[in-house]
């Protein structure tokens, strides 16, 4: 056995623990002598750097694990010392992974074979000791601000905890416990009540001026004194001003207020704020919100943060995850869904269409070229973390849409992906399957924008749909998201080509957050250490495809701002030349405001948020479309004609029956049901050649409807775009 090689921090680290000891006060000299791993616990003997401090390391680690098994170690007051002796432990490793990562091989005395493996080797070894302080620590916390059910829970997800805990969640932790024994009671009943609420409230000063950008923010100026009352993981902090004044304020813009030097337990646990303010500063960096939709982002956070951590804090997701941004605005209301963008848009004066013209030439509506036209492909996703044991996944999905860094400008399309048990981690798309692939699962996107802003790209979030087992809460996670420019720096396009995007933490508004730190990019090492951990990054495989002259002319046809499956493209533009036939070529008057009777124009937006009867009237008009001939597929108000027939034999009827459930995103047994309802209603539709038997049958019951369900209230949908 090959002895272990003597570690180059010892003349560096002996030297600068010494320099500190000179410099310090006697109680900082402690502190520093302690964190630089110079001084034993039991007497003030001098410990070596590098090779023996690893082994006095381990030495003290194993003794703390041993002691805490120990019956003894139940009681209050041994608990807070060994969360205290963790925390010393912790920041000691701290000290030597930084001067290890400062080291160089120039700096070592003499010459060191394999010099970067071995460094590597210490620096695992520091990560080791890291970990298991961690898990100790984190151990001690649950048990104090743990509730009796959530107790169970958290120790069924033990095994999937591993891992998945990152630094600041445990400095968190460790600050609720450090704030002295006086404040103990406190701590536990608000932990009770809240637990992502901190314990203590912390004077903290404004290092510079902030004005409020929204309603709920607190502005203040340089050197205020506010009192913080909450602390959220976004970065914003809700905090209250000598005035009485409440609101939320960026971390980032506040530093820990100094309290009298005699108040050394409140002194240490000030501290201990200072580091996880530091490290919230440093990897979370607050955008400007102005003019963005970060209102909805927070009212997400803060509505879902108690759910995410609970989950996080447990290990049932990593740190990463967040609740779905995305989602959060579909849920606002139809400024983000395909109704919304499908309606044709009137100019400024309101007297035409902006989007919707007419040929005369062709006898249809007319061409418009757009800024962006483009199809993509989703390929895959790959090495997406899995979450715990706790929570049951219904659904793993890509939204995307356009986006400038700031604002969503167009639709949120979705597109749910398949996984294989063998391969938990691997999510794909657009997968080969028998007749006619679903338009939730197809992964060939087209997209246009007529938007001229330089920073205009696709933004992509991966999300699950989840339940809770415990509590049967549902609720929807983005597991990481990515931001795709679409042009370059001099504005030109970027090339259609397959690029591999990797995924980034947090939400679209938060920068520097990964999506699982135990596969940090930053990881350091030798180049094959690194091309290894950015082989383990969650990524998303998407390819850019160029336009053909076929392709360009049948998007031109569309909406200038949409996106939408490639899949239901024809079906969208037999929907928009009917518009155009409705509104600009059989309308007696263009002064007229009277409702139109027309059923498709009526219920066709609807169909886009209702995936399987849109598949179910695909494959009505695909078999009808089978029995045509050339002659008449080439004509085009003939095939209008067929399409109105196909539609009113297969999509009013189902929109209209008892027998189908309401749509519910997500929810298996509904899904089923819906399914099994049009399966037979298709095949009763085939063997009666057309839907007028089951109509008039008396088994099949249909709700009741008013004519103005099946009539086109055109300003009704401009109204509502316009609200």
């Amino acid at each position: 056995m090959l002895p272990r090689w003597p570690r180059g921090p010892l003349p560096c680290g002996r030297r600068r623990g010494q320099e500190l000891k000179q410099q310090r006060t006697p109680e900082a000299k402690h502190r520093t002598d302690f964190q630089l791993g110079v001084l034993g616990t039991s007497n003030q003997e001098w410990v070596p750097m590098g090779h023996a401090c690893d082994d006095w390391l381990c030495h003290q680690v194993d003794s703390l694990l041993s002691e805490s098994r120990l019956k003894g170690a139940l009681e209050a007051s041994k608990k807070r010392d060994i969360y205290q002796r963790c925390i010393q432990l912790k920041q000691a490793i701290n000290e030597n992974k930084n001067t290890l990562q400062k080291l160089k091989k120039a700096d070592e005395p003499t010459p060191v074979g394999n010099y970067h493996q071995k460094k590597e080797e210490e620096h695992s070894l520091l990560d080791k000791l890291t970990h298991q302080l961690q898990e100790l620590a984190m151990s001690i916390s649950r048990e104090n601000i743990t509730e009796i059910g959530a107790l169970t829970e958290r120790e069924e997800d033990d095994d999937s905890a591993e891992g998945n805990e990152e630094e600041d969640n445990d400095d968190e932790e460790e600050s609720k416990e450090s704030g002295g024994e006086e404040e103990e009671t406190q701590e536990e009943e608000k932990q009770e009540n809240e637990s992502h609420q901190q314990a203590t409230s912390k004077e903290y000063t404004a290092v510079g001026n902030f004005t409020a950008q929204q309603a709920g923010d607190l502005t203040f100026k340089k050197g205020e004194m506010l009192l913080i009352i909450e602390k959220k993981p976004d970065g914003w902090w809700m905090a209250k001003n000598a005035k009485g004044n409440k609101g939320l304020v960026p971390i980032t813009y506040l530093e820990p207020y100094h309290k009298e030097e005699g108040q050394e337990s409140s002194e240490e646990g000030s501290e201990e704020d200072v580091d996880v303010g530091d490290e919230i500063a440093e990897e979370l960096e607050v955008t400007r919100r102005t003019g963005s939709h970060w209102s909805a982002v927070r009212k997400a956070l803060s509505e879902q943060i108690n759910t995410v951590d609970a989950l996080t804090t447990m290990g049932a997701i990593p740190t990463g995850f967040r609740p779905s941004t995305l989602f959060q605005l579909l849920e606002e209301g139809n400024q983000f869904r395909a109704s919304y963008f499908l309606q044709p848009e009137l100019t400024p004066s309101q007297l035409a269409f902006r989007d919707l013209m007419w040929d005369a030439k062709t006898g249809t509506i007319r061409a418009r070229p757009s800024h962006v036209s483009l199809i993509l492909t989703l390929w895959n996703c790959k090495m997406i973390p899995l979450p715990g044991m706790s929570i049951q996944v219904l659904s793993r999905h890509v939204r995307l849409c356009l986006f400038d860094g700031n604002k969503v400008l167009s639709n949120i399309h979705t597109v749910r992906a398949t996984w294989q048990p063998k391969k938990p981690r691997t999510w794909t798309f657009s997968p080969q399957v028998t007749g006619i692939l679903p338009c939730l699962l197809d992964g060939d996107c087209f997209l246009r924008s007529n938007s001229l802003s330089p920073d205009l790209g696709i933004l992509f979030e991966l999300g699950i749909s989840y339940i809770r087992n415990s509590t049967g809460e549902r609720g929807e996670l983005s597991c990481g998201w990515v931001f795709l420019k679409l042009f370059d720096a001099s504005g030109i396009p970027i090339p259609a080509k397959t690029y591999e995007l990797f995924l980034n933490g947090g939400t679209p508004y938060e920068k520097g957050v990964e999506v699982d730190h135990s596969v940090s990019r930053r990881a350091h090492g030798s180049v094959f250490h690194q091309m290894m951990m950015m082989r383990r990054q969650p990524q998303l495989l998407v390819k850019l495809r160029s336009l053909h002259r076929r392709s360009r002319n049948i998007l031109s046809l569309l909406p200038e701002i949409f996106i939408g499956s490639m899949c239901c493209i024809h079906l969208l533009i037999f929907y928009r030349q009917i518009l155009g036939d409705v509104l600009l070529k059989g309308r007696m008057s263009m002064q007229s405001a009277d409702f139109i009777s027309n059923p498709v124009l009526a219920t066709f937006p609807t169909l886009l948020e209702q995936p399987d009867v849109m598949d179910a009237l695909r494959s009505s008009w695909a078999e009808k479309e089978n029995t045509l001939k050339r002659s008449e597929k080439r004509d085009g108000e003939f095939l209008k004609a067929v399409f109105l027939l196909v539609y009113h034999d297969c999509v009013v009827p189902l929109l209209h029956s008892t027998l189908l459930p309401p749509f519910r995103w997500a929810e298996e047994e509904t899904e089923s049901a819906r399914w099994k309802v049009i399966a037979d209603f298709l095949k009763q539709n085939q063997e009666n050649k057309g839907a007028l038997q089951a109509l008039l049958s008396p088994d099949g019951v249909h709700s009741p409807f008013d004519i103005s369900e099946l009539t086109y209230d055109f300003l009704g949908e401009i109204r509502k775009k316009a609200v």
